[in-house]
């Protein structure tokens, strides 16, 4: 009996290999550019990823089943545009740094054509530029041969975060015969709560100064003033909380994200925190600093998103007889706080 391969590009530090692994599936090929989300990769999956994803021939990736693909997506977001704007800089497809990477997928669906893949973006993607960025994205999918769906999914209906997210599934036309692929549904209830996020114990270095305190509250104060919501997020610990989308940017002043506290300033959350606000288990290591934690944690996904998501997949892969693949293996549970994650 065959297993399910694929592959794990702009790998960041693994979230979605974790909901692919636990859906029975084997990882053969990752690639990731910067330098110390490779550190916390490597030390979780014992596996130093391949870097610039441009410099790397589709010869040196092995055959697959499903490409995965979270990429860049700051060239798209509605934060990342804005200050793009601001400072005169091209973003989109015209970013060269970054928006170009969606044709290195392309590239690869070509040249390898695995039976499926799925990407993740900002929800922005879709309406970027009068949504003439992801008119050329279908244009390019198409041209590789798939059939492809796409969906919006808030990650607050499994966690406790709102985190909008969009999710392009693919299969390869000559194994996929029109069916519609249905996207999970979100599960009943919340699989965690934010009480269930929270440290019993937290250094006080993460409590906010009295002049970062101020500062903060004055920011929000003078655009209350404009007439928009720009400024802090004050959480209370309670387990019906669900907070702001965690970004990249979290490591400067933890703006998104404060969590109460009765008799002093609020404090950021800690990295572990961020963690398991994302669906990552306590057992995976955080070998970086706090910096470099906040940005890899608030760039990544959302774990029981895409695990949810996985599990979907491989029913419809062994459905159209594409995988020969023990249908146990995707019977896993969707969130568990302290799994393991898979290390060979």
């Amino acid at each position: 009996m065959s297993k399910l391969t694929f592959i794990d590009l702009f790998a960041g530090i693994g979230g979605m290999r974790i909901a692919f692994e636990r859906g029975g599936a084997e990882c053969v090929f990752s690639s990731e550019w910067d330098r110390f989300a490779q550190q916390t990769y490597e030390a979780n999956f014992r596996e130093l990823p391949y870097g610039d994803i441009t410099e790397i021939s589709s010869r040196v990736i092995p055959d697959h089943d499903i490409l995965l693909a979270g990429f860049p997506c700051q060239p798209f977001s509605i934060s990342g545009v804005s200050k793009k704007n601001s400072l005169g800089k091209a973003h989109g497809f015209a970013d060269k740094t970054q928006g170009n990477l969606f044709f290195e997928i392309a590239r690869i669906l070509r040249d390898k054509q695995p039976a499926a893949f799925l990407l993740e973006n900002v929800k922005h993607l879709v309406n970027h530029d009068k949504r003439r960025t992801f008119n050329v994205i279908q244009q390019y999918l198409t041209e590789m041969g798939y059939t492809f769906f796409y969906e919006i999914i808030d990650a607050q209906n499994y966690i406790p975060q709102h985190r909008e997210r969009i999710f392009i599934v693919g299969f390869r036309n000559d194994l996929y015969f029109g069916e519609v692929f249905d996207y999970p549904p979100p599960p009943p209830v919340r699989l965690f709560n934010f009480t269930d996020v929270l440290e019993d114990e937290v250094d006080r270095k993460y409590t906010l100064s009295d002049h970062q305190w101020a500062y903060q509250q004055a920011y929000k104060e003078k655009h209350r003033r404009k007439g928009n919501g720009f400024g802090f997020g004050l959480v209370q610990r309670s387990k019906d909380t669900v907070t702001r989308t965690l970004s990249a940017r979290y490591y400067k002043d933890g703006s998104e994200v404060l969590v109460d506290q009765e008799d002093e300033n609020p404090r950021r959350l800690t990295p572990r925190e961020c963690a398991r606000l994302m669906g990552f288990p306590d057992t995976f290591k955080i070998p970086v600093s706090d910096t470099q934690a906040y940005k890899q944690f608030g760039n990544s996904v959302a774990i029981p998103v895409v695990q949810a998501i996985a599990s979907r997949m491989i029913e419809t892969l062994i459905k159209i007889d594409c995988i020969d693949i023990q249908i146990n293996a995707i019977q896993l549970p969707i969130y568990e706080l302290n799994a393991v994650p898979a290390v060979r």
